[in-house]
């Protein structure tokens, strides 16, 4: 018998809460629910869930494949944990700017999953956009443009690479590349929905291929304001042991920056997923 779930939607784009469940026990059933909430709502919310590490990567496990992050050590046996973290003296917060999960690399993500260990008092939200959204309410001339268009990603772009300076700087990964770099496709087709998403970040594209970068800018500019209106977002605010589990297929994310002089502790896994068509 499948789990019969308790939603609420957080907004009107995106996003819901899935109330009254405990984690440690991802039974078959209560994950397949879960997974067809998500798949509806892009990001999905959980609340005072007390997972120990282990706990966390097997809940983790049941939706896909853990890999590990490219540029930062996990944690201490438990390699695809990745501790996300802003200190008090702190100013730049880690992937603090709005963009997809490492879309530089070859074989994207399917998800994300983020555990909240340490919270400020206030601040420390973060916000997340629908890119089925984004590319739906483009003019049909625009979306026509797109669908044959490729990005260049890249994880070298200066605004991205100083959100992870403090984390690099003192827990970098000994065989990290100075850059990665991967071509997708500017709009991609999702391979569970069939839903087509706009798939540019800030972040991470560079340039459209075949074109230079002060060609492109005009262009993936307009995308990356377009993608990022408030009509096709939703914010969650976490307390400690806040759970999200996000589509990196069809959602841009952004950790709001504004608890200066607190602390911040998050953990995360991400899921291994397909080269985008």
């Amino acid at each position: 018998m499948a789990a019969t779930l308790q939603i609420r939607p957080l907004s009107g784009a995106l996003g819901a809460e899935i109330l009254g469940i405990d984690l440690r026990d991802p039974r078959p059933d209560l994950i397949a629910a879960i997974r067809a909430a998500w798949l509806e709502h892009g990001v999905v919310f959980f609340r005072d869930q007390t997972l120990s590490a282990e706990q966390f990567l097997a809940l983790a496990r049941a939706f896909g494949e853990p890999i590990e992050y490219p540029f930062v050590k996990g944690l201490d046996g438990f390699p695809h944990i990745t501790p996300v973290i802003k200190l008090e003296h702190e100013k730049i917060n880690f992937g603090g700017l709005w963009h997809s999960d490492t879309a530089y690399l070859e074989r994207l993500l399917m998800a994300t999953m983020l555990i909240a260990r340490e919270t400020p008092a206030r601040g420390g939200d973060t916000l997340f956009a629908n890119m089925y959204l984004a590319y739906e309410t483009l003019s049909e001339g625009m979306r026509r443009m797109l669908d044959g268009l490729t990005a260049i990603n890249s994880s070298a772009k200066a605004d991205v690479t100083k959100t992870r300076e403090d984390r690099v700087r003192d827990s970098a990964k000994a065989d990290a590349r100075p850059e990665y770099s991967a071509e997708h496709p500017v709009v991609r087709t999702h391979p569970e929905t069939g839903r087509k998403a706009l798939y540019v970040n800030g972040g991470h594209a560079l340039r459209l291929k075949d074109m230079s970068v002060e060609e492109s800018a005009p262009l993936l500019n307009y995308l990356f304001q377009h993608a990022t209106r408030p009509e096709f977002t939703c914010r969650f605010h976490w307390e400690v042991g806040s759970i999200a589990l996000w589509d990196n297929r069809c959602t841009q994310h952004n950790p709001v920056n504004d608890y200066h002089g607190q602390r911040r502790v998050m953990h995360r896994v991400t899921l291994a997923g397909d080269v985008p068509r």
